[in-house]
């Protein structure tokens, strides 16, 4: 329970970081010094003292989505791996659940963008749907190897077992992560599936959706996303990448996993940003071939899980 306490309080403090991370290396790869890394706190903070307009042709699906999606944000969170073995009794901790909390945020998102009748929000929502339909599947294919070679869908469970496979059961991962990558970036509205900087309505996608929020409730959704972002890169570098994470119970121990998790992801958030700078926004009808390219990495992985 102290360590759900404490991954519930700490991780979501720790999840617009990363957000300034990827901003603060971009504006680096673009030679200019843009923004502080804790610019997105100030944004919070913004946000959350200014007031809301409300549409008056909004339902209640329009006034809760906000608060669902920084709720289901949390709760992933309390599931991803961080310290080792001490967190396998945690709560929603099979990624079949996890993926299914992360579907249902993006239902809920998708309803939202189109409950006030907003042309812009109905074609974002429609956009988005298409990706979830395809990014969810890669998303579970690329997890399955891990759960092949471990005999567990715990995804705790999965990262500690992780770290006594052997060197040749990586050859499987590598495909799998590289999928799990591309899933990353669709999940998290990242290049080249969407630009969050652009309000371009050829291009748009999430932001099309939360067009219509202001003030506090686009605050929650914004926090709510860089959850999502922390979520995404610490269950990639904990499950593809699990050194570092501990058998152990003791402080001590716990403290050093959760400093190589934080270092683990703050190297994964460089490398996204780093992709990001040297690609551009597809189009979207182009889009698919990336998913399809996901795709195909994940049933390499299991071939190749098998084959082992």
């Amino acid at each position: 329970m102290l360590l759900i306490i404490l991954k519930l309080i700490l991780l979501p403090l720790l999840a617009p970081l990363g957000v300034g991370i990827i901003r603060k290396v971009k504006a680096m790869m673009q030679s200019r010094p843009g923004a502080s890394i804790i610019q997105p706190y100030f944004d919070l903070w913004k946000l959350f003292h200014k007031n809301e307009t409300i549409s008056r042709d909004a339902s209640w699906i329009f006034l809760v989505t906000p608060y669902i999606l920084f709720a289901i944000s949390c709760i992933v969170l309390i599931a991803v791996p961080v310290f080792g073995k001490a967190e396998i009794h945690v709560p929603f901790g099979d990624f079949l659940t996890v993926i299914f909390l992360l579907a249902t945020g993006t239902f809920f998102l998708a309803l939202a963008g189109i409950d006030v009748g907003s042309p812009f929000g109905g074609f974002g929502s429609s956009r988005e749907m298409t990706l979830a339909a395809l990014a969810e599947a890669i998303l579970i294919f690329t997890l399955l190897p891990v759960a092949f070679l471990t005999d567990t869908t715990n995804i705790a469970m999965m990262a500690v077992l992780a770290t006594n496979l052997s060197m040749i059961s990586y050859f499987a991962l590598l495909f799998a992560f590289l999928g799990y990558l591309i899933a990353l970036f669709v999940e998290t509205g990242r290049i080249p599936f969407d630009n969050a900087a652009t309000h371009l309505e050829l291009t748009m996608i999430h932001e099309a959706m939360i067009l219509e929020y202001s003030g506090k409730r686009l605050a929650l959704i914004e926090w709510a996303n860089a959850n999502k972002l922390f979520f995404f890169a610490l269950l990639g570098a904990n499950i593809f990448f699990p050194s570092g994470l501990t058998m152990y119970s003791d402080t001590m121990s716990l403290l050093l996993a959760l400093v190589m998790s934080l270092f683990k992801v703050g190297v994964l958030l460089v490398v996204v940003a780093l992709i990001e700078s040297v690609i551009a926004k597809y189009r979207f009808f182009r889009l698919p071939d990336i998913l399809l390219t996901g795709f195909v990495f994940g049933i390499i992985a299991i071939i190749a899980t098998n084959a082992l």
